[in-house]
């Protein structure tokens, strides 16, 4: 077994990068933090002897703050593993310094899937979805339904032309049809303009390819639209916070899929109303599964016997995941984290029995199946 280098007493140091104030704010942000803060509580606040250390900060939702901030956690903090939050820009622009430090990064919520793609790094796992598993599981279900031609309202950023990119690759590898797309900026709150062009070209499915408060303001657009009646409207990435924002009028019945949720069994029940406890709001994926990767990384620590990259990130790949996030999860060469994903439809205020009782499990799809395949796969690493 390895021996840490560092002296004894030094802390195991994890950072978390998200958005703190921003429109992935309730997806993440000080929640997502609080579920890091749990993880190492859970632990015992040490490991190996020494005290965990945790940083967390905001990065605005922009790629240069991002990485300067974590650039001085590595630098001048001795960081050694970073979990980052929503915003597929902010991830990329980290994934690179990682890679060039050799520190491990485990981007939460950062879908884009560059990440376990052209960008795949031996020391970046991604480890709660990616583009793809959201583009198979949605566009799988809508095409079953009739949905074959689409029209995209897409955020301007990583995140957005990815998952756009991915679901127009998927949908015609089916005999669908994508009719056209439209961007708009981050944090955009008028969507009159774009929803007009949408309208214009009579598609049978309208994808709005956003996250957070913007997926939240196009909804509402939709409904004041009334374009519900006239095409199939799925929301590409939805959160749970952002049905609770909208409330399950706005949102029934729109299909999306995820990762996780709280009442899938026994397990995420009891895990989330911990979590509930202590933030007042049910958790969403990326939430959960902070602290999931937090719990992954500190055992891998632990049973390398160091906090050394490449000894830890060896141990990440061979031990499985099985905690109330996933079950028999792995990490793949490429750094996807592979588990089960679902495909969820928002209920009905009548079908809602209790507080966060908001989704129905359509389909539960196998981690293989939503990801991409070593045939389809860009990363040199899983060749």
């Amino acid at each position: 077994m390895r021996q840490e280098r560092a002296p004894r007493d030094a802390p195991v140091k994890i950072g978390l990068l998200t958005d703190m104030s921003g429109v992935f704010a309730d997806a993440d942000g000080p929640g997502g933090a609080e579920a890091v803060k749990m993880a190492i509580e859970d632990f015992g606040g040490e490991v190996l002897g020494r005290k965990i250390s945790f940083f967390s900060a905001d990065h605005q939702n922009k790629p240069d703050v991002g990485a300067a901030k974590v650039r001085e956690w590595f630098d001048r903090d001795g960081v050694t593993m970073v979990l980052a939050g929503p915003n597929s820009s902010v991830a990329l622009a980290v994934n690179a310094i990682s890679r060039d430090k050799k520190r491990i990064f485990m981007p939460i919520g950062a879908t884009t899937s560059r990440l376990s793609n052209e960008d795949c790094t031996p020391f970046t796992v991604q480890y709660a979805y990616d583009t793809i598993a959201l583009s198979k599981g949605t566009g799988s279900a809508i095409l079953k339904q009739g949905g074959k031609s689409w029209y995209f309202v897409t955020a301007d950023f990583a995140f957005g032309t990815a998952i756009e990119k991915d679901a127009r690759e998927f949908i015609q590898s089916r005999g669908g049809n994508t009719l056209g797309s439209v961007r708009h900026p981050l944090g955009t709150a008028d969507y009159s303009s774009y929803l007009l062009q949408a309208q214009a070209a009579k598609p049978d499915v309208l994808a709005l390819a956003n996250a957070g408060t913007d997926t939240i303001n196009s909804i509402k657009a939709v409904d004041e639209f009334g374009l519900v009646g006239q095409m199939k409207v799925v929301a590409m990435n939805m959160y749970l916070s952002d049905v609770h924002a909208l409330g399950l009028e706005a949102a029934k019945g729109m299909y999306m899929t995820d990762g996780w949720y709280w009442d899938l069994n026994d397990k995420t029940r009891t895990w989330a109303k911990r979590f509930l406890a202590r933030t007042s709001k049910m958790p969403t994926l990326v939430q959960a599964a902070n602290y999931s990767a937090a719990w992954h990384y500190l055992s891998a620590v632990k049973s390398a016997g160091t906090s050394d990259a490449d000894a830890t990130i060896a141990k990440m790949r061979e031990m499985p995941i099985n905690d109330f996030f996933a079950t028999d999860g792995y990490i793949r060469p490429d750094g996807r984290m592979i588990h089960d994903m679902y495909l969820m439809q928002v209920k009905s205020p009548g079908e809602s029995k209790y507080p966060w009782d908001y989704y129905n499990v359509v389909e539960i799809i196998p981690g293989e199946q939503a990801a991409s395949t070593k045939a389809e796969s860009r990363c040199n690493l899983w060749k």
